[in-house]
């Protein structure tokens, strides 16, 4: 028996009582009249994360989780599928298959509209949809492709709606007739809503709202009002979150911040736990009689310290420490790149006003500017003193030349850091302030095959990622503590962002506004195609 205040979120009513568990299961909830200092919950779902940008596989991403008060997630496994295909999200559920935590997944609807390691046919989805804990459809970042009815991404939605799967969304700035249309074909939630006014637009056309917080995207505040005003269609997730935030807190803490702002704690319940079982179907309990014994309990309403966490009536983590074991997962990868030359990075000046990518701290699009190169014996050179760096992206999965664009914002002074963390494709991103320490980071991530660097004047920090390049098999607080040294280490070398490696990996990501950059070329996300670097 479990004892405590136990919080009927669909009633809205706290009343003291004992839970009888059997069998995984809540079998009786008993009302009584005694006084409790601790309060029962259900348990926090993460409705839209990729577990990749943890660093972490599955299994080692629940002890941490769990540690939070996180029961379950809806997993969008495409990183690694982008890397490998198919296999990859065979390797991502056979490894969650391994621990108590409820890893629920999508089938990645897209590939990189660049090509990268893996591919994701009909067929793909079509078997990967017989997974029993495959719930969904994963998000469509395709909406262009949604919208011209392009045959592909068409076939995959039919696969979907065959298979009685909801279908997630992606889709940035999108408004008027276009997400109209968008929305006709299934299309049933969004994380991507930067302004209130456009999550309210896709709210009228009958869209769910996944009110995101990252290391990179926050949206938290903006968003929040929402958890006030439509309740019933608001979902907390996380979309991608670094070893080093995800130690310091998960959906619990969103919770926390909602209630702070004043908001109902049992609207914030509802989109961290409720909705999303309710959107996605998911076999997680919901503190009722008959449901699984997925449940967390609390020291108050207000801060949502966990002090224990209950999954199947399995206690899985108490007073900070996870009781889930650790496993030693295998590997899955492919990188094949050999080491790079300085010279491979150079850029000969062939205007004098370029196109130049504005990185915005905490958040996924970026500005499209033009600027003045700097310009030496006839190249175009990184210019610290006006924050204008070169920023290439080199293909791990076969030879080819980099690709060298411009970035401002980034703040470095000297050193560069790289990463093979590069949505969506994973090849190798840099940033840096000469062509020679572009290429020592770009060549110390090839010598891992995969991985996060910083490298400045005297030293050199590698986080190893040899799972598909993007996924450690340490412990996560081994890779969150290398993390944190490597984010540090960038920020040492004059980076002001609040999160480099996280806003550097989302750099070469084309789907979103308004300027990046591929292995394929500098592309325009808002004319939708690939343009030159000069003007």
């Amino acid at each position: 028996m479990i004892s405590g205040n136990i919080v009927d979120v669909f009633n809205s009513v706290v009343y003291p009582g004992e839970i009888e568990v059997a069998d995984g299961r809540i079998k009786r909830i008993v009302k009584n009249s005694n006084h409790y200092d601790n309060f029962i919950i259900p348990g926090f779902i993460d409705s839209h994360v990729h577990v990749e940008s943890s660093m972490l596989v599955p299994t080692e991403f629940a002890r941490i989780a769990a540690v939070h008060g996180t029961v379950a997630t809806v997993s969008d496994p495409h990183e690694i599928a982008n890397v490998v295909g198919a296999p990859g999200i065979d390797y991502l559920i056979d490894d969650s298959s391994k621990t108590p935590f409820k890893f629920y997944f999508s089938v990645p609807s897209c590939v990189p509209f660049e090509k990268g390691g893996g591919i994701l046919s009909v067929s793909d989805v079509e078997r990967l949809m017989g997974y029993d804990n495959v719930k969904c459809l994963g998000e469509v970042m395709d909406f262009v492709g949604v919208i011209r009815e392009d045959e592909l991404i068409m076939n995959k939605i039919a696969v979907a709606k065959k298979n009685g799967r909801t279908i997630d969304g992606h889709a940035p700035e999108l408004s008027g007739d276009a997400l109209k249309k968008y929305v006709s074909h299934g299309i049933s939630t969004d994380h991507e809503c930067i302004k209130l006014s456009e999550a309210l637009e896709k709210i009228e056309l009958g869209m769910k709202i996944q009110i995101r917080e990252g290391s990179a995207a926050k949206n938290f505040d903006e968003l929040a009002p929402l958890l006030s005003s439509h309740p019933e269609v608001c979902m907390f997730c996380s979309d991608d979150l670094h070893p080093n935030d995800l130690i310091s807190g998960h959906i619990d803490a969103l919770v926390r911040r909602a209630v702070k702002r004043g908001i109902d704690p049992m609207n914030a319940l509802r989109a961290a736990c409720v909705n999303p079982v309710l959107h996605y179907g998911l076999d997680v309990g919901l503190l009722r009689e008959g449901d699984p014994a997925d449940f967390v309990v609390v020291g108050d309403l207000s801060e949502f310290g966990v002090l224990k966490t209950y999954i199947g009536g399995i206690l899985v983590a108490e007073n900070g420490r996870p009781l889930l074991q650790r496993i030693t997962p295998g590997t899955i990868n492919k990188f094949d790149v050999s080491p790079k030359k300085p010279e491979d990075f150079a850029v000969v000046a062939t205007g004098d006003r370029m196109r130049v990518i504005g990185a915005i701290d905490g958040q996924l699009i970026t500005e499209k500017l033009e600027m003045k190169p700097k310009i030496v014996n006839g190249m175009a050179v990184s210019d610290p003193a006006a924050d204008m760096l070169k920023v290439v992206v080199v293909n791990r999965y076969r030879e080819s030349r980099p690709c060298v664009g411009f970035i401002k914002n980034f703040g470095l002074k000297n050193g560069a850091i790289a990463s093979s963390v590069t949505h969506d494709s994973h090849n190798i991103i840099a940033v840096g302030v000469s062509d020679a320490d572009i290429c020592r980071a770009v060549n110390l991530v090839i010598s891992e095959r995969g991985g996060i660097v910083a490298a400045g004047d005297g030293f050199e920090k590698i986080l190893s990622l040899p799972v598909g390049g993007i996924l450690s098999t340490g412990s996560y607080d081994k890779v969150a503590g290398e993390y944190m040294a490597i984010d540090a280490a960038a920020k040492s070398l004059g980076s002001c962002l609040g999160a480099p490696f996280m806003t550097l990996s989302f750099m070469a990501l084309i789907v979103i506004p308004r300027l990046k950059i591929s292995a394929a070329g500098l592309f325009d996300g808002e004319k939708f195609e690939f343009t030159s670097l000069f003007i």
